[in-house]
């Protein structure tokens, strides 16, 4: 089988994607010990065996999953209409989302928006929106210009759409999670506002093209949104539906929920107020209330920390800082990832440098410099 450098780039990415028996987390396994999907397909099977879960189906899907024909295919798809593939391990792959232990081992992006250079604030609801629904969602979109923000959502009708089309009026990046390929918009209604969105923005999904929106794609596109997002924002919802799945998964993530309330009278409003009831979601009723809940109204300096106190730190520590610097504000998940220590020892690592106003703790288990 010949491969050429460009074609070699992705050709194993998508490999991994394909084998039938191979899941995110076991790929993600993998990945952890041969680096590089090339490194996995190139390795023998005695070795691949060596490593717990995989058994002698799962390595031979994984030899069947090397399909020269339908792999360039899609990789003659991608370049053609300018994707970015983006593996779990690549610098440009959300960190967020980085983070879930069920996040899609490769995402498929198109857009202009460097993805771990906004803020992600997830705006969600009901697609049989009320007016109250679009009132909302004009002004919470209204009061985030000018925060460095960039809005996701489905792309589904009601309030997903009515948010990014809202964004693309106010010139905010809005980011489309798709549970279908590129090669597809659902509904098709939205295609315009698809094309709007890729010049300021993008679309993203972890399906390759010849994907249908099938009915179980949905709940696993909102694992994405509420995986790769600082916040995610309930505007109006009922008790059961989408928006729910994805404020739940947003929260066992340990990311910011947060919802508008609404009368208990009223049915769309209901999933709002039992995310409230119930501690899932913090009550916001505006723009300016997010923005104090995830403390971007502080206009935050960054010095550099002071030789005198590196002295007085260990070398985990200094790790520690390191990996912080670069950081507006870093889950404690990512900073494990990163650093290479487990939560249990970040977390008592970072509450003695707390105690000492090295580190400052943010909501949702994220922290900084002072």
């Amino acid at each position: 089988m010949r491969i050429t450098a460009k074609e070699e780039k992705h050709f194993y990415d998508i490999a991994l994607t394909r084998a039938e028996r191979i899941g995110d987390r076991t790929a993600r396994h993998l990945l952890s010990h041969f680096e590089t999907a090339k490194n996995i397909f190139n390795a023998s099977s005695r070795r691949i065996a060596t490593l717990d879960g995989l058994n002698h189906k799962k390595i031979e899907a994984l030899r069947k999953a090397v399909d020269e024909k339908a792999i360039r295919k899609e990789l003659a798809f991608i370049d053609k209409y300018d994707i970015k593939p983006l593996l779990i391990t690549d610098e440009q792959y959300p960190r967020h989302l980085k983070a879930c232990p069920d996040a899609p081992v490769l995402l498929y992006y198109k857009g202009n928006v460097p993805l771990n250079n906004v803020r992600l604030v997830a705006v969600i609801g009901t697609r049989k929106n009320t007016d109250y629904g679009v009132q909302l969602t004009h002004a919470l979109l209204e009061g985030l210009q000018g925060q460095n923000v960039a809005i996701v959502s489905g792309l589904a009708y009601g309030i997903d759409v009515i948010a990014h089309r809202k964004a693309l009026q106010l010139g905010i990046p809005t980011l489309g999670v798709l549970a279908h390929g590129m090669d597809t918009i659902y509904p098709a209604q939205h295609r315009h506002v698809a094309r709007e969105m890729i010049l300021n923005g993008g679309l993203l999904t972890e399906y390759s093209s010849g994907t249908g929106p099938d009915r179980f794609h949905f709940p696993m596109r909102n694992r994405i949104v509420a995986g790769m997002c600082d916040v995610t924002v309930v505007i109006e919802t009922e008790r059961k539906g989408g928006a729910m799945i994805t404020a739940k998964l947003a929260s066992s993530y340990n990311r910011e929920v947060a919802a508008f309330p609404g009368r208990t009278i009223d049915r769309k409003s209901d999933g709002c107020n039992y995310l409230l009831k119930t501690n899932i979601a913090q009550l916001i009723t505006g723009p300016e209330e997010l923005i104090e809940m995830m403390n971007w109204d502080q206009q935050v300096s960054k010095p550099a920390i002071q030789q005198r106190l590196f002295a007085h730190l260990s070398d985990e520590e200094r790790v520690l800082i390191h990996a912080l610097e670069s950081s507006e504000g870093m889950h404690v998940d990512e900073l494990s990832l990163k650093t290479g220590m487990t939560t249990s020892v970040l977390n008592h690592m970072l509450l003695a440098l707390e105690l000492n106003n090295v580190v400052r703790t943010l909501p949702g288990k994220r922290y900084r410099l002072p």
